[in-house]
């Protein structure tokens, strides 16, 4: 055998290059080829935010009619789309606290950095918590649930419910604290009370506490019910798509650098932590954590835009940051997928 840094250790040593570049090239095509189908299949859900951004821009669609419209998907056609799936599911099938504890430290550790940056730049306790929520939360019910379905099948409903219920009990609920008791210094029992009446409003929690319910029930669904659920769900998906793309149509991009940050963190670091705490720290099947991790590249929810707005908190900012990471959320989401499912 040739000495180490003799004539035939070199042309080992390039052979060995040779073979390793020629290995990996073929899973570089595959990865690259599955980018690409992945974009195409996503491609349809954004033509769809897309024409709802363009009939909101030529006013053909006004702001009045996308809030009429949000309403009719929040309160009626995502309701029943949940409803429906949630009356066929059992409690024990969907609840993991391994995947509960994974998504919910991957988005704890990016709330926190978020809160420290915007501390760092001086801002208060109540617009630090907006900024955390938009770098934290996102658009699971009117984007994900539409999306993953039609991508990953029925199955992927499980870990989106989770994934959903998390961000509106623990985080939608933190978010109210943190700004109450930045305004008044201390925490009162009526915000614990407005905190409880929201969640009890709510119909997407409503509607899979209701759904599990009559699963545990064991009644079946009559066919007249399964039909209407059926018909009055299949709105939930182009009606949720278009009323995101109508509301991008009255955003503006204002403090384009805050919104890029926020962005970043939403659609880069959010992803990674909860890869982080779904695939090493509190480890879940292969399936659930790819479902977890994509629904953690979603971009900016519109629920967080309501809120700023309903306190007068930065809400410009928060129109950037949701206008910002849907636009790049075209690419990102197919990359981030593509890498999970590989």
């Amino acid at each position: 055998m040739p000495a180490s840094g003799t004539p035939g250790s070199a042309i080992g040593h390039l052979f060995t290059c040779a073979l390793s570049r020629s290995l990996a090239a073929p899973l570089r095509l595959r990865y690259a080829c599955r980018m690409v189908e992945i974009f195409l299949r996503t491609l349809p859900f954004f033509a769809i935010i897309g024409l709802g951004f363009l009939a909101g821009r030529t006013r053909f669609f006004t702001e009045e009619a996308t809030a009429y419209l949000t309403k009719f998907v929040f309160f009626f056609a995502l309701s029943a789309m949940l409803f429906r799936f949630s009356a066929s599911l059992s409690l024990g099938d969907i609840l993991d606290w391994n995947l509960v504890a994974g998504y919910l430290w991957g988005t704890a550790v990016v709330y926190l950095i978020a809160t420290a940056i915007s501390f760092l730049r001086g801002l208060d306790m109540s617009t630090a918590a907006v900024e955390a929520q938009c770098a934290a939360i996102g658009n699971v019910g009117f984007l994900g649930l539409p999306m993953f379905i039609t991508l990953f099948g029925e199955e992927a409903i499980g870990p989106n419910m989770l994934v959903l219920t998390v961000d509106l009990i623990v985080f939608s609920s933190l978010i109210v604290i943190l700004i109450n008791a930045g305004r008044t210094g201390r925490l009162s029992v009526a915000t614990f009370g407005q905190i409880g009446l929201g969640l009890l409003k709510n119909p997407m929690i409503v509607s899979i506490v209701a759904g599990l319910a009559w699963s545990a029930l064991e009644w079946p669904i009559p066919r007249p019910m399964e039909d209407f659920l059926l018909i009055l769900g299949g709105a939930a998906t182009p009606g949720a798509l278009f009323a995101i793309g109508a509301s991008l149509a009255g955003k503006s991009a204002e403090r384009i650098v805050i919104a890029g940050w926020l962005s970043m963190c939403k659609l880069m670091l959010h992803p990674l932590f909860v890869a982080i705490g779904v695939l090493w720290l509190f480890p879940v099947e292969p399936f659930a954590a790819m479902v977890t991790i994509s629904a953690a590249a979603l971009p900016v929810a519109g629920n967080v835009f309501m809120l700023a707005q309903h306190y007068g908190i930065a809400p410009q900012r928060v129109s950037a940051a949701i206008l910002i990471s849907t636009t790049a959320s075209i690419l990102t989401v197919p990359l981030v997928i593509a890498w999970v499912g590989g």
